[in-house]
C-alpha cells in the first residue's frame, strides 16, 4: 500500500513515489509490540506453573490450554502490530483491558503472586498504550481543512458572478 506523504518528506520508492511507512501511521507500535511479547511470556509462566503445583489433571488441562491460547494471541497480536495491521490496535486494547482483571480474579495467591502482579500492572499500561498512541480516523494524506474557504479559487462559489436568468 502506497500513499504520497506530506510535503517535504522523503522516503525511498520504486517507481519514484514516495512511501508511507507503517511507523507514521501508528506511533508507538514497537512499545505495544514488546509488552504484547510480555504479556505472552507472563501467560507461559504461569502455564508453567499451574503445571509444577497441579494436582488434578483435569482443571490444570484447562488453565493450560487457557494460558497458551492466551499467549498465542498476543504474539500474533504483537506480529500484526509490528507489521501495522489496523486490527491489531483493537486486539492489543481487548488484551490489555482483560488482563488486569484476569489476573485479579485469581485473587493474588502464591505461588501466583508475581506473574498476577505483573500482569496486572502490564495490561494497564498496555490499554494506556494503545489509547495514548490512537491517533485521528483518517487517512493520513487526507487534507483537514475545508476547501470551500478559499474565497479567491475561481471554483469557489463566492468567487463566481452571480447568474442572471433570463427574462
Amino acid at each position: 500500500m502506497t500513499n504520497r506523504q506530506p510535503a517535504g518528506a522523503r522516503g525511498p520508492g520504486a517507481d519514484g513515489e514516495t512511501t508511507l511507512s507503517a511507523a507514521g501511521l501508528w506511533p508507538g507500535r514497537s512499545l505495544i509490540a514488546v509488552m504484547l511479547v510480555a504479556a505472552a511470556a507472563l501467560d507461559l509462566a504461569r502455564c508453567g506453573i499451574v503445571l509444577a503445583t497441579a494436582r488434578h489433571a483435569g482443571p490444570a488441562i484447562g488453565l493450560v490450554a487457557a494460558g497458551l491460547a492466551a499467549a498465542a494471541l498476543s504474539l500474533r497480536t504483537a506480529r500484526g502490530c509490528r507489521s501495522g495491521r489496523r486490527w491489531s490496535a483493537w486486539a492489543a486494547l481487548l488484551i490489555g483491558a482483560a488482563s488486569a482483571p484476569q489476573a485479579a480474579g485469581s485473587g493474588f495467591h502464591p505461588p501466583y503472586a508475581i506473574p498476577d502482579i505483573a500482569t496486572a500492572a502490564l495490561g494497564v499500561l498496555l490499554t494506556v498504550a494503545v489509547l495514548a498512541t490512537a491517533g485521528p480516523a483518517r487517512q493520513p494524506d487526507q487534507l483537514a481543512e475545508n476547501p470551500c474557504t478559499d474565497l479567491g479559487s475561481p471554483r469557489s462559489p463566492a468567487a463566481r458572478p452571480a447568474r442572471t436568468s433570463p427574462r
